[in-house]
Formats: C-alpha cells, structure tokens, sequence
C-alpha cells in the first residue's frame, strides 16, 4: 500500500469538495460511482445504490460549508485508493470523511463514502427543548429512570407548547402544570428528556414541518420519518429516548411507528386524559406512545391505561382481510399477509364491501370541521404562519360549513356502529401504514396521505385501539449477494424499509391488544 496518490484523484477530491460547496448536484452524480452497490454512510443511516444517494442528495438543500484540513491518502493500485480527510465545518467542530475512489472509464468516482459529521448539541430537527434530564420523575416506580420525549403538544409544568410552529410558540404563556398523561409517567419515575418535535398543530403524517424540517429517520435514511408524532418516534429510533409520548388522531403514532420499525400504541377515544394537550380534532384525538420493544409499550400501559373495560374472553382470533391488504402498496401488503399467517390469522370477506374511500372522506370532513372550530381563529388571525401543506388543510377545512359537519358526524356514527359489528371480539390485523416511508416530494407526499387514512379512518372513526408491530425485516439481496451465513447478514444484502403491522381491537380492549403484542413479537 502506497501513500503517494495515483494521477488524477486530487483533481477529483477538488472538483467533489467544490461540488459540495456549491451544491452542484450534476457534478456530485457524476463523482459517485453509478450502479446499485455505490455506498454512502453517515450517524442517520447507510444508503445502498447511486439512486438512493442522488435522492438524499438533492432533498437535504445543501451540506454545511467546511474545508479540509488534513488529507491521507492509501493507494491501494493504480485504479483504486483510500482517502481519510478532516473536515472543519465552518460553523465549529471538526469532522472526518472516509471515501473509496475507483477509477472508471470516465474518470475517478467515489465507490464508498462514509461522513462523521461534529455531534450537535441537540438536533434541533428532533428536539425543540432538551436537557439531561428536563423534568425528573419520581425516585422510584414502575418506569424509574425511563426516559421520555414529550410531543409538542403537550402541557410541560414551566414549558411554552409550541405546537410545532414558531409563531404559536412566540405567543404561548408558560405552562403551570403538566397534562395528564405527563404527570402520570412522572410519577412513575420517568424523567422527562425533552419537547419533541411535532408537525403544525399535528394535521400531518409525514414529519416534513416547513419551520424545523424533517427529523431523521435512522431505519431509512433519505425518507421521512412519519407524523404528527415524529420527533417522538424519531428520539426513540435513535435511542435518545426510552419513550416518544405522543398522539393520534389520523395516524399519528401509527404511521411514525411503520416507518420507523418501532411499537406504538394508539389508545382508545378517551381511555386516556388529553387534559393538557392542544387538540386538534377533539373527537379523533387520542394519547399514544412509541418504543423500541413490546415489553416497554405494555409497561408504559400499565401506567397509563385503566383497566379493559370491554369483557374478558378467550384467546382473541386474529383475522386478515384480503380487501384491506389492496389498500396498501404490494411490498407492504405482501409483508403483513406473511406476518398475518405466521401469527395464525384466519381470512375473512367481511371487510369486502367496505367503501373505505368512502369512510375516509367522512373521517377527512368531520376532522377538517373540527379543527377549524379548534384553530380557524389563530390561522386567520396569522397569515403566512403555517407552511403550506398545513395551510393547504386548514383553507380546506374552511371551506367546510356547519351542515356539512354535522352530517358527517351523524355518518361516523352509523360507520362507527359497522365497525364495531365487523371488529366483534376479534383483533384485526391491517397494514399501519399503505406505504413503506416516502421520499419528502411533495406530490409523492399527498398520495401516500390520502391512501394511508384510507387504512388508518377504520380506528379513527370506530374510537378503537390499534398497536401497531415492526415486522420481520425482509432483505433485499444484491445481485450477487452470497447467501446468509448462521444468521449474519452476508456481503451485498441489506433490508428493506421497515413495514408496520396494526392490530385493531374493540374499543376498551387496549391492555389486552398490548399483551398480545408481546406475545406475537416473541414468536417473530
């Protein structure tokens, strides 16, 4: 191994330093080798395949500017070195870069780059408050020295809720006490780690907030982590919290925990107290949590939950539609039919004249009209506050009269009356999410939207309880991928974006949904 560079490579170190300072995104293409097996890693994640890396590339609006300050080089042969840089990124701090150059036919490219980028203080995209930690719960308890990441919607005792918008936030007064459901993980010896990141006033899916951008998601980097909850889930993926505490009105707690293989729990309507909590649909909104694992997710419902208020009964029967699986894309619902039969599930056709565009257009109206009764006021009364996919919700809400309300609320409740006869004593298994994590386009963005809350309405409108389970990761082999050897991944393979099941029960029967959990996620 030689340490003088072959020809050319400091040409090609220039011109990709000057392509990143400049964000010239046709030259950085050009500069990664093209193919499925270029390799990009950095704290967020690994991106497989020049495409996976251009997409990242030309969504994230530029890298920081920095210089190198020290470059070693490895010639490995005349067409392949090792190059290991110091950066000083000039906003402080010192980084390090690690890159594989080849020489191709059209000149040196990068083969494989890895990026370690100066820690934060906090990253702001998850955090809006932290500390080590916030609040301290109690000495002891069933949680002690859990710690929790509080969504921005929450009442925090000595806080301002900022509702995922800087211009609510400026005008929020200090929060004398804590909502509910935050005094209560206290009190079980949790420690509050911070405020969490939120979408505007949670009428979201996606986590892509205009004001703090989109928070990372560790389990497929380059695509969104999922909202309204989702600097919650976000702290959780990445270990920076035992607990995202957070809501669900639409899917907010379900979606997150699908894109980011976690355990989330939606509640059923008004099992927990939302004291506390800035509303968004009263009617919809529910208190949810999200973890790494189901033992915690039942732990922190022992704290939580009262008591099943629906009848004890047997083993619950699992059952899977084949009409709700065609709502989601084909990868997830292949994914959660095999999940469905492995647990047992049994097929029904109950679901299939079911008119779930139908049903999410009710769900669509009636939260619409209720979040402009809940919001409409401060929207109007600050013009340009919202980003404009918030804003694009809230100008349709308007557009929703007193009739129209009401006749969608009289229309849930003969849906909700369905719902409960379909559902039965049984738990029904469904895809949380109709799509693995998007890329932040917008257009891509919206319909991934309109076809999740296609899935997600059936909980929604019913008040039901829904957990929602990362499913066995499935690799995703490259093409001349050996294969796996004694359960180590082998060279090549990699797994596809995480894909989340939902289990839906009867209203009232959420500790009963979290038990299950543990046990389908121990025969998994």
């Amino acid at each position: 191994m030689r340490t003088d560079p072959p020809s050319g490579l400091l040409v090609a170190l220039r011109a990709y330093e000057t392509a990143l300072a400049t964000d010239d995104l046709d030259a950085l293409d050009r500069l990664f080798a093209p193919g499925p097996d270029t390799l990009r890693g950095d704290a967020t994640g690994l991106l497989v395949g020049h495409d996976e890396i251009a997409a990242f590339r030309g969504t994230r609006g530029g890298a920081p500017a920095r210089r190198l300050v020290e470059v070693h080089v490895r010639t490995l042969d005349d067409d392949h070195a090792l190059v290991l840089a110091v950066t000083e990124p000039l906003g402080g701090g010192r980084g390090q870069q690690t890159q594989l150059w080849e020489r191709g036919p059209a000149g040196w490219v990068v083969a494989a780059a890895h990026v370690h980028a100066p820690a934060p203080a906090f990253d702001a995209r998850v955090w809006r408050v932290l500390a080590d930690p916030l609040i301290v719960g109690a000495a002891d308890g069933p949680l002690a020295r859990r710690t929790v990441a509080v969504k921005d919607m929450f009442a925090v005792a000595g806080q301002r809720v900022g509702a995922g918008n800087p211009t609510w936030l400026a005008g929020a007064s200090v929060e004398p006490r804590h909502a509910a459901a935050v005094d209560r993980l206290l009190a079980a010896g949790a420690d509050v780690r911070g405020v969490a990141r939120t979408d505007e006033l949670a009428y979201s899916l996606a986590g892509t907030n205009a004001h703090s951008g989109a928070a990372p998601n560790p389990r497929a980097p380059g695509r969104v982590p999922g909202g309204s909850s989702s600097g919650s889930a976000a702290a959780v993926a990445l270990g920076q919290a035992d607990v995202g505490l957070g809501t669900d009105t639409g899917g907010s707690i379900r979606v997150p925990a699908s894109y980011q293989g976690l355990h989330g729990i939606r509640t059923t309507h008004g099992a927990v107290p939302t004291t506390g909590l800035v509303p968004l649909a009263p009617t919809f909104d529910t208190v949810g949590w999200l973890t790494r694992d189901a033992d915690l997710l039942a732990a922190v419902g022992d704290v939580l939950l009262p008591p099943d208020t629906a009848p004890p009964g047997g083993s619950p029967r699992l059952v899977v539609s084949r009409a709700l699986l065609a709502h989601a894309d084909a990868d997830v619902a292949a994914r959660v039919a095999a999940f469905a039969e492995h647990a047992g599930a049994t097929r029904t056709d109950r679901w299939d004249d079911v008119d779930l565009a139908g049903w999410a257009e009710v769900f669509r109206v009636r939260q619409g009209w209720e979040a402009w009764h809940a919001h409409g006021a401060w929207v109007r009364a600050h013009p340009g506050a919202l980003g404009a996919d918030v804003a694009g919700r809230f100008a349709a809400a308007s557009a929703i009269d007193d009739e129209a309300g009401a006749a969608a609320a009289v229309r849930r409740e003969t849906i909700r009356d369905r719902l409960l006869d379909l559902v039965g004593d049984d738990v029904l298994v469904l895809p949380a999410a109709s799509s693995v994590a998007p890329r932040p386009e917008p257009g891509a963005l919206d319909a991934v939207r309109t076809a999740t809350l296609r899935l997600t309405c059936i909980a929604g409108l019913g008040g039901l309880p829904a957990v929602t389970l990362p499913t066995p990761l499935g690799p995703r082999p490259s093409a001349e991928a050996p294969h796996d050897v004694a359960g180590f991944p082998g060279v090549g393979v990699r797994a596809a974006p995480p894909v989340g099941v939902c289990l839906v029960a009867a209203p009232g029967r959420d500790r009963a949904l979290l038990a299950l959990a543990r046990v389908l996620t121990v025969g998994a």
